[in-house]
Parts: C-alpha cells; sequence; structure tokens
C-alpha cells in the first residue's frame, strides 16, 4: 500500500518520556500509521496514509509544548512495503536510497529560533523540558530563567517565613505554585493526548498532596529540586545530541569556484555537481569530488577517524569536510551540499536513532505499566495502614507522596535510548555507522563474521609482488612492461605503472601497440619487438623452457597473476600481481579472535588464490563461490548456531548480506557505506569490524549499568521512605538525581577509545 512519510524537527525534547507523549499524541490522529521519534536527533518520522491532516499533527506537538518544523522535501509519498524491513531489525534498508537529503544548514538550527513558523504559538513555560542543545549559556533558556525564578521564589519564602513565621505556609505555597503551574499545565495537556501518567502527573500530585498535608515548605523545595534535574538532564542530553551534529560545523561556509579560467569565492551551499573547485593547501575541503588535478596529504580524521592522513592523487575521492595537507587541489565535485558525505553520514545517524532496540522496546512496555503501579502503590502505602493499622494519615500520606516522586520512570526509559544515541554519535565519528540500535545490540552477540575477499580482506586492487629477470635487470624488465601498458584501464596495467611510477623507471613512449585478445598486448620501443602476454600465450610460442613455466606455475600456487615479457621474441622476465590483503587485515581478524569470534572467508575467487590470501591471514575459507552460495554457507552457519556478521562490498554480496544476522558493507564507496546493509565501515577497516563489536558490548555493558543505577536508587529510597528514614526531599533526588547520573554514564560513550 502507497504510504505517504514526513519527518519533522521537534524542539525541547530530552528524555523518553517526552517521545512517548509525542508517540502517543500523534498516533490518535486519523490515517496515522506509524511514528517514530527520536530524542537525541531531535526528529519525529511519520508515515500515514495521505488523508491524515499534517496541520492537526503539528497542532498536537505544539499543544504539548513543543516546538516543530518540517524537515524540507520529506513529505513527499513513498512505497513503503512491510516486505523492505530487512529481517529483525527495524530498519528500512530500501527506505534512504529514495529520501532527499536535508542537511543544508539551516535544517540544524533548532526550531526554537522559529516557534511562529505555522501560526501555532508555542507556550511559554508549558513543556518544561526545553533542553535542545543551548545556544547560549543556561541561565538565558527559557527553563534556566523559570528554574532561577523558583529558586528565588523559594529563598524568598525561607526569608519570609523566619521574618513572619505566621504567613510562611502562604509563601512557600506560593513559591511551590511558580514552578509548579507550568507542570501541571504540561501534565493537564499529555492526560489529554492520551498519557495520563506522566512525569509531570506524578509530580503535580505529590507537590498538591504535600500542601494538602501541610508540608508546603518541603512541596515547594521538591518543586525547585525537580527543575533544576531537569535542567542538568537536558544539559546533558544536549550534549549527546550535539556530538553528532557537530559534524556539520567542519563543513567551510566558501568555496573557490573556477568560472572561465577564474576563480572566484562562492557558499559552499550552492556548488552544483560537475563544477571545478580548487582547494588551498591547509583549506578544508567543502564538497565531496574527485580530484582532477594535484596530489596531497588528506587529513580524513574528521569524517572517517583515520588518524595518517592519506596521500591522494589524480582520479582519487575525496569527502567534504577533510583538510588538504600541502599542495593545490582541482576537483570536480560529486555530491551537492545536501548530498555529502557528512550530511548523510549525520542524517543516517538521526533515522538510526528512530529505530528502537529490543532492549528499548521492552523498556518502553515495562514503563506503560510500571507507572500507573507506582501510583497503586503509592494509594496504597498512603492508605492500608491508617484504614487497617489505625496508622497515622499525616504520616503515611506523606510517604505514599514520596513514593510517587521515586516511581518517577525518567532514569528508567532514558537509561536504553541515551546509551544507544551517544554510540550511535561515537561510532560515526569514527566511520563505524551502524543503522539503529537494534544493530548496535545485535552486533555485540556476533559469533561468526563472514568475510569478503576482494576489497574486503584484500586492497581490491593487484599490486606487482614479484619481478624475475631472464637477462636483462628487474628495472629494465619493468620498465618494458610498463611501455606496453600504457593507456589500458586493466587493473593489472594499472599495477604495473604504478610500480613503475614508485619505481622511478622511465616508460618511454611505445610505437604500433597492438592488443592481443585474450593473450596481451604488443608493440615497439627503441627498435625491440616487446610482447606481454599471458602464460598460455608464451606457451603456446614455444618461447618458455621447462625452469621457466615451472617459476610461472609456483607463482600461480602462491595466487599470483604473471605476465611474461618477450623481447624480440624471447623470454626476458615476469611480473607477478596478486590482491594484496589489507594493512590491517591481519590485525584485524587477530582482534576478532581475541574477542571470542571466528572469521571465515567466503570469495568468488579460484581456489588456489582463496587458499593463498586465506594461508596469509590464517583464516578458514571457501572458493568459487556464486553470491548463491555464499548465502547457503551464511544459512548454514546460522543453523549451526552461530550469531553471523557477512561483511562485504554491499553490491555483490547483497543476496548473503540479507541472509546475516547483520550485514557489514566495507569500501566500495560512500553510497555503498552509506546506503545498504546493516551497519558500514567507512574507511574500510578490517579492524573496525571488531571494534564496532566492541563498541556493542560497552554499549551493552552501559545500558545494564544505567538500569541498575536506576532501579537501584529507586530501590534503597523506597525502603528508607517506607521505615521513615527518607521524605520527599531525598525522593525527588532519587528520580532527578538518577536521571542526570544515566545521562551522563551515557555520556561516556562518546569519549571512548576504540
Amino acid at each position: 500500500m502507497a504510504e505517504s512519510e514526513t519527518r519533522y524537527r521537534v524542539g525541547g525534547m530530552d528524555c523518553a518520556a517526552c517521545a512517548t507523549k509525542i508517540d502517543t499524541a500523534v498516533r490518535r490522529v486519523a490515517g496515522v500509521a506509524d511514528v517514530s521519534v527520536s530524542v537525541m536527533a531531535g526528529t519525529m518520522t511519520v508515515r500515514h496514509d495521505g488523508s491524515s491532516d499534517l496541520k492537526v499533527i503539528e497542532k498536537k506537538v505544539t499543544g504539548l509544548g513543543y516546538s516543530v518544523a518540517p524537515l524540507a522535501g520529506s513529505a513527499a509519498p513513498a512505497q513503503i512495503q512491510g516486505s523492505q524491513h530487512r529481517h529483525d531489525h527495524g530498519y528500512d534498508c530500501g527506505d534512504h536510497a529514495g529520501r532527499s537529503h536535508d542537511h543544508a544548514s539551516h535544517d540544524h538550527d533548532h526550531p526554537h529560533d522559529h516557534p511562529h513558523d505555522h501560526g501555532e504559538k508555542e507556550i511559554e513555560g508549558l513543556h518544561g523540558h526545553d533542553h535542545a542543545p543551548l545556544a547560549g549559556p543556561w541561565w538565558q533558556s527559557r527553563k534556566g530563567r523559570l528554574t532561577i525564578l523558583s529558586g528565588a521564589a523559594l529563598v524568598a519564602a525561607y526569608t519570609v517565613g523566619h521574618l513572619v513565621p505566621a504567613i510562611a505556609s502562604y509563601a512557600f505555597t506560593v513559591a511551590m505554585l511558580i514552578g509548579l503551574v507550568p507542570i501541571a499545565r504540561r501534565a493537564i495537556m499529555a492526560a489529554f493526548s492520551g498519557t495520563p501518567f506522566s512525569i509531570e502527573m506524578l509530580m503535580t500530585i505529590a507537590a498538591v498532596g504535600a500542601v494538602i498535608i501541610n508540608a508546603g515548605e518541603e512541596a515547594a523545595t521538591v518543586v525547585f529540586l525537580f527543575l533544576v534535574g531537569e535542567l542538568l538532564e537536558g544539559v546533558a542530553a544536549g550534549k549527546a545530541r550535539e556530538s553528532i551534529q557537530s559534524l556539520t560545523a567542519l563543513l567551510p561556509k566558501n568555496a573557490l569556484l573556477e568560472d572561465n579560467g577564474q576563480t572566484r569565492e562562492v557558499p559552499a551551499e550552492t556548488l552544483a555537481v560537475g563544477v571545478i573547485i580548487m582547494v588551498r593547501p591547509g583549506d578544508r575541503i567543502s564538497a565531496d569530488g574527485i580530484i582532477i588535478s594535484g596530489e596531497s596529504a588528506i587529513d580524513e580524521a574528521p569524517v572517517t577517524g583515520e588518524s595518517t592522513p592519506v596521500r591522494k592523487g589524480v582520479d582519487a575521492v575525496v569527502f567534504a569536510g577533510t583538510v588538504n595537507g600541502d599542495a593545490v587541489l582541482r576537483l570536480r565535485v560529486t555530491a551537492a551540499a545536501a548530498d555529502n558525505t557528512i550530511a548523510r553520514v549525520v542524517k543516517l545517524v538521526e533515522e538510526a536513532q528512530e529505530s528502537k532496540a529490543p532492549t528499548e522496546r521492552f523498556i518502553d512496555r515495562f514503563s506503560r505499566y510500571y507507572t500507573p503501579g507506582v501510583l497503586v502503590v503509592a494509594a496504597l502505602v498512603a492508605v492500608v495502614p491508617p484504614l487497617l493499622f489505625a496508622g497515622p494519615w499525616g504520616e503515611w500520606v506523606y510517604k505514599g507522596l514520596a513514593i510517587l516522586l521515586i516511581g518517577c520512570p525518567c532514569a528508567l526509559v532514558i537509561s536504553t535510548p541515551a546509551a544507544i544515541a551517544a554510540s550511535l554519535s561515537s561510532g560515526a565519528r569514527r566511520g563505524l555507522l551502524m543503522k539503529g540500535g537494534a544493530v548496535l545490540e545485535t552486533l555485540g552477540k556476533v559469533t561468526m563474521v563472514a568475510f569478503d575477499k576482494t576489497g574486503t580482506l584484500t586492497e581490491g586492487k593487484p599490486q606487482v609482488t614479484d619481478i624475475i629477470s631472464f637477462g636483462p635487470n628487474e628495472a629494465q624488465v619493468l620498465s618494458r612492461a610498463a611501455v606496453l601498458e600504457q593507456g589500458s584501464s586493466h587493473p593489472l596495467a594499472l599495477a604495473i605503472r604504478n610500480r613503475a611510477k614508485a619505481d622511478g623507471v622511465p616508460v618511454p613512449p611505445a610505437f604500433e601497440l597492438e592488443a592481443l585478445p585474450g593473450k596481451g598486448v604488443s608493440g615497439k620501443v627503441g627498435g625491440e619487438v616487446l610482447d606481454l602476454l599471458s602464460p598460455p600465450a608464451a606457451r603456446e610460442r614455444g618461447t618458455l623452457s621447462a625452469e621457466q613455466d615451472a617459476c610461472i606455475t609456483a607463482l600461480n600456487d602462491e595466487g599470483k597473476s604473471v605476465s611474461v615479457l618477450l623481447v624480440n621474441g624471447v623470454a626476458a622476465g615476469l611480473i607477478a600481481m596478486r590482491d594484496e590483503p589489507r594493512e590491517d587485515a591481519e590485525a584485524g581478524l587477530a582482534a576478532l579472535k581475541s574477542a571470542g569470534v571466528k572469521a571465515m572467508m567466503l570469495t568468488g575467487d579460484n581456489k588456489r588464490t582463496a587458499a593463498a590470501v586465506a594461508g596469509m591471514l590464517g583464516i578458514d575459507w571457501r572458493g568459487e563461490m556464486m553470491p548463491e552460495d555464499k548465502q547457503r554457507v551464511v544459512g548454514e552457519l546460522k543453523r549451526q548456531g552461530f550469531v553471523v556478521a557477512k561483511v562485504g562490498d554491499g553490491i555483490n554480496d547483497a543476496p548473503a548480506l540479507a541472509a546475516a544476522d547483520i550485514g557489514i558493507a566495507m569500501g566500495g564507496g560512500t553510497d555503498v557505506a552509506l546506503e545498504t546493509a546493516d551497519a558500514a565501515v567507512l574507511h574500510g577497516r578490517v579492524s573496525d569490524v571488531a571494534r564496532m563489536i566492541e563498541l556493542s558490548k560497552r554499549t551493552m555493558r552501559n545500558i545494564l549499568q544505567n538500569i541498575t543505577i536506576a532501579l537501584g536508587l529507586k530501590a534503597v529510597f523506597l525502603v528508607t521512605t517506607i521505615i521513615g528514614i527518607t521524605g520527599l526531599w531525598p525522593a525527588i533526588l532519587a528520580d532527578t538525581g538518577a536521571t542526570v547520573l544515566v545521562t551522563i554514564n551515557a555520556l561516556r560513550l562518546l569519549r571512548i577509545k576504540i
């Protein structure tokens, strides 16, 4: 069924309770099929049948006290099929290629700057969770001002209470109301929108109840502490959101555009695909592109996490946001500003944060029953002892109100999404892209990684490994071979030319070059007739001795391709080439092994080549496999009880990637890295697969710590409240304190070294 999808930027969210309220309210709108809300990304995606009134959706959100603005180009209809979802990960892989990339700079301005865009005046102070990344100091935010006002009122009430004790209770009631009125209004709005058991409702009941039992001083203090806790929580949550959004700051505002032989400075966001730009040494590259002249060391650390600058020359791909090192480069732009690598990484991570992990979904379901349960327990504590055991009403009602505050679920419901959001952001900044919490959680359970060979375990480009001379020296053999390969784009020809360039051997011009289909190439240079042939073609000419033939066979047994150089019909030397393993392949596989994860290589190459590469890396292997064979092997591994991650280029291995528990795209360009599979390694290091798995395990440990903190503090204060040791003040500290602790603990994931 055809459905439409609309994405919004939502301002004012800082905890999972915010997302739950918005989700519940929007789902009630007629025609809405599904809602995904990401607190950390500050976004909401609504799928609807096209009959929904988008203004009604926006009014629902603004009515709860949040600002909302549609993201540019997000409302176009899209064919959304249930079958498009990749196995159990809750992520729609087919969904991204067709979406517009709406990351022009204005999309990252916070919607609070535009509260009137849709004719809806945002109610001042209505929503307490007003903690998107603060544009200025915290005390200049609306919530900061409300907290300061509430604190000042509390101090004034204490002062008045000491000076005029007779009106102390009234003074504290007024101080309480200053902070409580906005909270109560939010509670009422949430109740009308389908969320009666919100943190605001529990807070309102507890504060009003405290005044009724003549505990106005504590009620006012509790409201102030609640506002302080929310402010701290919002500042901490904002840091997680800022970590991925700060990537957009890597892009320079201007670029040097070549136009009719002249260069002029233009805004980087106006660059069109195909134009030529110049990048000076030390400048940030302003767009994704291909180098058309120049060679320089490129610092890619801001985008890929690669600590060592990468030397790049003509035809090499460069990313926006990276830094040009030591020479002037001319680039042909390959992606518009809204579609460059950084914009797409930001968009990917934002959308990934909307995809909930199984643990997060469980906590959400649990909290739906947990909060009403807390109300029931608090009510029983308040009324059962007085009714059945003649306990004093004031004491037990007081304890019941404290339990309401202790039982607030904020810390529990944010324990998982805060850790996942921080982890996704941390991974993205290191070139490890994971499409959602479900993927992140499953990665930690992987017990078998099946690698493709070409372009995954190996560089994907043949390199000259051996030059064997039968007369001339090695440099002369290489020079003559390079002469014949001039102008050819074949990978083996490129390998020979690159080696000749690296060794600095002369490559004079050749004459009468002729391709010999299926055999090789021939030509003349300096009065010599040269031929560069495959071994079978050389054998046909009868130019190889038994010793030379044995040498070729030995090289073939090592998985190398061999070309035979003939000079005037006589074998002059051999050049052997092989697609060599990536520099970090051996170390990456060792890291997996030390983590208790097995590895296997699945390749379509011949068994001789596969055995040679696998032998160098010490890995199990299967060779001469068609795509369907790889898919079958992945299925067999899963039936044997392995949790399988398949690592490949995202195109040739598509069936196997789909069959695996986790498909990881590595290499093959940014399109593949960002649009296919469940996860992607942006800069193609084998060791990054182990890092991704380790990040997942650390995240799950962090989530367990967060849940322990949230429930542990509540359990301790529940017991101490019932036995009379603690009261309302410690109760609110148990709730807001736990929430802040959980958020700060999750933020540690932003700084981990993996």
